[in-house]
């Protein structure tokens, strides 16, 4: 089997699928003995996709080939011995603020394929930083990236994770109602594509995954503790949410 994304059908619209070594949906990192995950030159070119639902606004970012060669040579990197990136089966769920003012200036900043600055992050890999969904101050939900694209967004969780942006921070821009509304029924859509979703968590708890099953890092000195989007918004956010969802501190 060539290894790379593949386009399918999913809830109405095309979705990418990651194939490497054929596991199903139910299994996980952590019982997989997944293959090492092969070059950038064994991946096959992004196909077309469609946003998770009609209500949500797709604006793809560009260089999505590029990107997607360098995310495989970041999971390369950074993912441990027989452990598989699962992007077709996500099973965690990671809010994120974007600490500027615009959803336009969060997407001109995962716009390029490479990642320019930031130089704690640059001996992690070249592949820029980068989210699925993009979540305006009046609650415009934009989705940049197909969900089953692993996006570099979380240390530890990228293989397996979705990364939703808040634009705002915790002061000069305060995150919304709007944005709490539109991120609870996000993950309802979410979770209606991809049953495999088991974790919420923010951002600021994803080292506290380190450890658990599903956190994955070879190297154990690339850490990071991030304050985003806060103890405040994730309550608002999981008090809205069906129940069934995991948080951080959960196997």
């Amino acid at each position: 089997m060539r290894r790379g994304w593949r386009a399918v059908g999913a809830a109405g619209a095309l979705a990418l699928l990651w194939i490497s070594t054929g596991l199903s949906a139910s299994e996980t990192p952590e019982t997989s003995t997944g293959k090492p995950i092969p070059a950038s030159s064994d991946w096959a070119p992004v196909a077309a996709w469609a946003p998770v639902a009609a209500w949500v606004t797709a604006r793809p970012l560009p260089h999505a080939d590029e990107r997607a060669a360098l995310m495989q040579d970041y999971l390369r990197q950074h993912l441990p011995a027989g452990v598989a990136a699962t992007p077709e089966a996500p099973r965690v769920v990671v809010l994120h603020w974007t600490a500027g003012p615009t959803a336009e200036s969060c997407w001109q900043t995962f716009a390029p394929a490479r990642l320019s600055g930031r130089p704690e992050l640059q001996r992690g890999g070249a592949v820029n930083v980068g989210a699925h969904f993009i979540v305006e101050r009046d609650g415009t939900v934009i989705q940049v990236q197909p969900t089953t694209t692993p996006a570099r967004h979380a240390i530890g969780l990228n293989h397996l994770s979705i990364g939703v942006e808040n634009v705002g921070d915790g002061a000069r821009y305060p995150l919304t109602e709007a944005q709490v509304a539109s991120n609870i029924r996000l993950i309802a859509e979410l979770r209606a594509v991809h049953p495999s979703i088991s974790h919420l968590i923010g951002h600021h708890e994803a080292l506290s995954m380190k450890g658990g099953p599903l956190y994955a890092e070879a190297d154990p000195k690339y850490v990071n503790q991030k304050a985003d989007p806060g103890d405040a918004f994730m309550a608002k956010v999981r008090a809205g949410v069906a129940p069934g969802l995991r948080g951080p501190a959960a196997p």
